[in-house]
């Protein structure tokens, strides 16, 4: 599936790639419309369907991901209502033996969010998942997403890693579309973003449902 005797870095996704989606899911499409509702007084189907056109409109822009914005959109504490179901917050059960096989390999593997930091923070705080990384960035940072061309050419300054021989990994086609023209060589994404829902076709690029059917292969090919 991927060749990695020539991969050096690994630039990895959070929402759906490490951390189980299924928190996001919840929080946006349930938790957070019970709570507008509860506020507005109006139904739980109005507030879905008010809440997922505003989505649709933001989608893919820094908006989309800043719980500032959803704070001031919507006049409620995102973060404090994050909490109120954190304990869905958690590492997709086979992140943890690919991570530490990518750390034991020598191998640089950097996570690259779109999430708010408030947002990564709250989860790095529920799962420490720093721990397994030389560099974590949230996009916030560079003021792009990662579906922009800017965000690939300000982090490659940050990082200097080199396109020939650098993975990423993420769990949303479009994301990867952009990842590619750009020119990274190494693609990889995940089928099953959310462990409560079903597996994804995924044609355009090589997929992967468990990350533990390339740990002896990363090992193989160890960088140090």
């Amino acid at each position: 599936m991927l060749n990695w005797a020539e991969i050096s870095t690994v630039l990895l996704d959070m929402d759906g790639t490490i951390l189980d989606l299924h928190f996001d899911n919840q929080f946006w499409l349930h938790h957070l419309p019970q709570r507008y509702a509860e506020t507005k007084a109006i139904s739980l189907i109005d507030a879905q369907h008010e809440l997922l056109s505003h989505y649709q409109r933001v989608e893919g822009t820094i908006a989309w991901y800043c719980l500032d914005y959803w704070a001031e959109q919507t006049q409620l504490p995102i973060t404090e209502l994050k909490r109120e179901i954190q304990h869905l917050i958690q590492l997709r059960e086979d992140a943890d033996e690919f991570l530490q096989a990518l750390r034991q390999s020598g191998r640089k593997i950097v996570l690259v969010t779109n999430a708010h930091p408030d947002s990564l923070s709250l989860k790095i705080e529920r799962t420490q998942l720093d721990k397994y990384f030389d560099k974590l960035y949230s996009t916030h940072e560079f003021g792009v997403t990662k579906e922009s061309q800017s965000l690939w050419q300000q982090l490659q300054q940050a990082e200097n890693f080199d396109n020939e021989q650098t993975l990423f990994v993420d769990d949303s086609l479009t994301i990867l579309d952009s990842a590619k023209t750009f020119g990274i060589k190494h693609l990889l994404a995940v089928a099953n973003p959310d462990s409560k829902q079903e597996v994804k076709e995924i044609n355009h690029y090589p997929a992967i449902t468990d990350y533990r059917v390339m740990t002896k292969e990363i090992l193989n090919h160890s960088k140090i």
